[in-house]
């Protein structure tokens, strides 16, 4: 679980007999801890009543509960196209720099804030520039206070580790995260980022050991080690785990074993894509790939199913377009085809949205919008009630009043 320097062939050892305990309770709030449940925020020790080993089963399907509820993110294509469940999986796939780790922190900042609860962040195996930066957001964002009553906990096992603790450094922040559902009755969110290197420094160990490698080099317990890990997340009659969970996607191929792997135990499943990125749309969600269970008429209601189904079917439409304008250009097309690609592209535009967390980047000051406002904005775009105005007003904003005020800014400007 740590480097091996110092340690000699011969030297006693000691067997406690115990698999690892970690401290649990709200003793470990405001705290970053180790894979071993020891601070490493300088900040002395934990002085918790509780202590819970980090090897448990899965709760039995009679203490399970299935009550569908949509989860409010703030969050304008996610609420729309691919709602998240309260006390459901939600994965975030992506590619190497297309805004993964900004997407959970916003999460945190709408989700954490908004909801009375416990959240549990678990870095495994990511840059530790970035928890650190995350710890000092959650302290000036009032998440984390350093004399007062915090919200969340940290775990991390970065990339510097060895391959032991980052695959088990999961299983710390989710036994935390299951002792304020089970002891407590919260309901407790869990980010984890990044559950890729949970199952990479798995294949690292399984090369260790001797183990013939199976697909692609992945270690042959690839499932049984998922499965193990993702069981545990689950909502129980005493309370919830919402986990949220990135998944680095490997040369940007979601066929490859262990985000294929990763799919079969999500509820939601946020892609993120290169190609939106590479036009300036960010989050940059993929409409058309991103999926939830959801999305059905008897849990988000008529209007919203069939709102979300017609921007699907406008944006596919486009999609089956481009490859005619990029041949013989706009000119060629129907006129039902131009409104069609006008509007596509305004609704393309309009998804992108404002982050509070890359407030310092972006120079936008970032944006909540509330599901009604959503439906309402989305609403009226496909409705045409706004086929006058320019593109450029529906660039990151957040509903669509402040679209047909940048659109005032913007004639003011050219006039």
């Amino acid at each position: 679980m740590d480097g091996t320097e110092g340690l000699v062939r011969g030297q006693g050892v000691v067997d406690t007999g115990a698999p690892i305990t970690i401290p649990v309770g709200s003793e470990c709030l405001g705290r970053i801890i180790n894979v071993i449940g020891e601070p490493i925020d300088e900040r002395g020790p934990i002085n918790a009543k509780h202590h819970a080993p980090i090897h448990a089963d899965a709760p039995a399907f009679i203490e399970q509960s299935t009550v569908p509820e949509v989860l409010e993110t703030g969050i304008k294509v996610v609420d729309l196209l691919a709602p998240y469940a309260k006390g459901g999986k939600i994965g975030l796939f992506g590619g190497a720099g297309v805004g993964k780790t900004v997407f959970i922190t916003e999460l945190i900042n709408n989700i954490a804030k908004a909801h009375g609860g416990y959240s549990v962040f678990c870095g495994v195996g990511e840059r530790t520039r970035e928890g650190n930066d995350l710890y000092h957001e959650m302290q000036l964002s009032g998440v984390i206070q350093l004399d007062g009553a915090s919200k969340c906990a940290l775990v991390f096992g970065q990339m510097n580790e060895p391959p032991g603790a980052r695959a088990r450094v999961a299983l710390t922040g989710l036994t935390i995260a299951e002792y304020f559902r089970d002891q407590e009755g919260q309901d407790v969110l869990l980010f984890i980022d990044n559950i890729f290197r949970f199952t990479q420094a798995g294949s690292e160990v399984s090369a260790l050991l001797g183990r013939i490698p199976s697909a692609v080099g992945y270690q042959p317990t690839l499932s049984t080690d998922m499965g193990g890990m993702q069981e545990r997340i689950t909502t129980t009659k005493k309370g919830s785990i919402t986990s949220v969970q990135a998944v680095y996607v490997p040369a940007d191929d979601l066929t490859d074993p262990a985000p294929a792997t990763t799919f079969a135990h999500l509820d939601a499943t946020t892609v993120l894509s290169r190609g939106i990125s590479e036009l300036g749309i960010y989050p940059a969600v993929d409409p058309l790939d991103s999926k939830s269970r959801l999305l059905d008429p008897r849990v988000v209601g008529i209007e919203h199913y069939e709102l979300a189904t017609n921007v699907q079917k406008t944006l596919q439409n486009y999609k089956s377009l481009q490859d005619i304008i990029a041949i013989l250009g706009m000119d060629e097309l129907s006129e039902e085809d131009k409104l069609t690609v006008e509007r596509a592209r305004k609704i393309q535009r309009f998804m992108s949205q404002p982050f509070t967390t890359a407030q310092v980047f972006t120079g936008f000051e970032g944006r909540l919008v509330k599901l009604t406002d959503t439906i309402r904005s989305f609403k009226a775009i496909l409705e045409g009630k706004h086929d006058n105005l320019p593109e450029a007003a529906f660039y990151m904003v957040g509903d669509i009043d402040e679209v047909v005020k940048k659109a005032e800014d913007i004639a003011k400007q050219s006039a």
